[in-house]
């Protein structure tokens, strides 16, 4: 098609837009005249939802109840028709007839427009096709719709358009609303497993004179009255260690953390964690808590511990496979570690494979090389949920050393579809160790990372205080969602994600 024929497309639907709102306009110009404004209705006494009309059929029929919805479709033509009104459960077919409302008030809901809300007080019944329905008595106009719908798209179905006009997603896309009413169901399924399990919901400062607990750049803001900067959280996990040095011993924090990086199908810059933290228990409790929550919330949500994600089926039930993060390496990438003895024969592998770094190759040690090799050769074959474990001290500066092992640590990731869904330890709980492993971090920074831990002093003073054993886990909420709710990119599950301005 010749771009003059795009333009004058553009141009047509425009000014048929334009004119739809200025007739919708003036339709409420007229009501408001006649004494009927549709924005002077203050209350709706609603006795059933569509869901509880259908779901109580028996007992509602030839009863009078009044549902009430956005008008998503109309039918009426001579003296009698269908419509259809949408309301969060789903959709209710209504039936309208002159002989019940008479001329006037036919004439009146003729006038409707796609997008209006509208109340109802009718009797159930059911079509000759079998379907439950509400014969109109009498109806009243609750709000009007001032811009017509998506409806010749038949739905919304430009992502970027989607995305930034959620309202309009949700109003012509069914699955899109019924994927943001799992979202909120599979969030209660995790408090709930949580609860019943003695944890404790805190809340914690989503504003810190420290961005810690995380390897992430941080967003800054600036507190006027105390003069100082200030960082949004990207993680939880200080100050819930510090509660577990305050003897609540089993804690969890789900809310949002903030970071300051790139946009894709997996990060948003705001994003939901749970954080959970439980004394005298060590990273293998974390592993067992992980599989059995996120199986316990795939049954709430589905009914079963199995899922369909993107055409592979995925099997959440428990125990999940465990394997180290040298084993996997041995694997998929070709290379042992146990064989490697020094940095120098890592950073020769590591250019070998044309591994990329922050830093140059000759600042890398063993475990950078190991890491870089699980995630460019082993990551993406994590396909059913697996945990990888004992990863290398280096970097994992918040992690108890390896029992029989201090090169490596008691942490591990769990990954699905070859994605990251969680991060856990045993948590490290020497005071001394720990400011040698944030010196060492400092070091890090020095050498360009920007992401690198910050010390926390006020964290380090809870730690000498003196805190128990304790197992730690964060899993990404979103991620979780997004497998439970078969969702390709993290912005399908946000009601409103980070978007650049137009």
């Amino acid at each position: 098609m010749a771009n003059e024929d795009i333009n004058v497309n553009i141009a047509d639907e425009e000014q048929s837009f334009n004119e739809q709102v200025r007739l919708r306009r003036q339709k409420l110009s007229d009501l408001q005249a006649a004494g009927k404004d549709p924005f002077d209705v203050y209350k709706v006494n609603r006795t059933h939802t569509s869901k509880e009309v259908k779901d109580n059929y028996d007992e509602l029929e030839n009863k009078e109840v009044t549902v009430a919805g956005r008008l998503m479709s109309k039918r009426v033509q001579g003296k009698a028709g269908f419509s259809d009104i949408h309301d969060r459960d789903g959709k209710l077919q209504l039936y309208i007839k002159i002989d019940d409302v008479g001329e006037e008030k036919l004439k009146e809901y003729k006038t409707f427009d796609l997008g209006d809300w509208i109340s109802v007080t009718g009797t159930v019944f059911k079509t000759r096709t079998g379907e439950i329905s509400v014969h109109i008595k009498d109806f009243e106009l609750i709000s009007k719709s001032l811009k017509p719908l998506p409806e010749k798209w038949h739905g919304l179905k430009d992502p970027d358009l989607r995305y930034r006009q959620r309202e309009l997603d949700l109003i012509t896309n069914p699955e899109v609303k019924e994927t943001f009413i799992k979202r909120t169901k599979i969030i209660r399924a995790v408090r709930e497993f949580l609860d019943n399990r003695g944890f404790l919901e805190v809340e914690t400062p989503i504003l810190s004179p420290i961005a810690g607990g995380a390897a992430a750049r941080p967003f800054t803001t600036h507190h006027n009255a105390l003069d100082i900067d200030m960082y949004l959280r990207i993680a939880t996990e200080l100050y819930l260690k510090r509660c577990i040095v305050g003897g609540l011993e089993k804690v969890y924090d789900m809310g949002k953390n903030f970071r300051n990086e790139g946009i894709d199908i997996r990060h948003n810059p705001e994003f939901t964690m749970i954080e959970l933290y439980e004394a005298y228990a060590d990273y293998n409790d974390m592993m067992e808590i992980t599989e059995n929550l996120s199986a316990y919330a795939c049954q709430k949500v589905h009914g079963t511990t199995k899922i369909n994600y993107q055409g592979t089926e995925i099997d959440f039930t428990p125990p999940w496979r465990r394997l180290t993060m040298v084993d996997a390496v041995k694997e998929y990438a070709g290379v042992n570690f146990e064989d490697i003895k020094s940095d120098e024969e890592a950073q020769a592998i590591a250019r070998e494979k044309h591994l990329e770094f922050k830093k140059e190759i000759k600042d890398c040690t063993k475990a950078d090389v190991l890491n870089a090799l699980f995630e460019e050769y082993a990551e993406e074959h994590m396909i059913q949920p697996t945990f990888i474990m004992d990863y290398p001290v280096e970097i994992s500066p918040l992690t108890k050393k390896k029992r029989g092992n201090a090169a490596f640590t008691e942490r591990f990731e769990g990954f699905i579809y070859g994605r990251e869904l969680c991060n856990a330890y045993s948590e490290l709980n020497d005071p001394i160790v720990q400011r040698d492993r944030f010196n060492q971090q400092a070091k890090e920074r020095e050498l360009g990372d920007d992401e690198a831990y910050m010390i926390d002093e006020e964290f380090m003073s809870a730690l000498e205080t003196g805190m128990p054993p304790t197992g730690g886990l964060g899993i990404g909420i979103d991620r979780l969602i997004m497998f439970l709710t078969d969702s390709v990119s993290i912005r399908d599950v946000l009601l409103f994600p980070t978007m650049k301005p137009l």
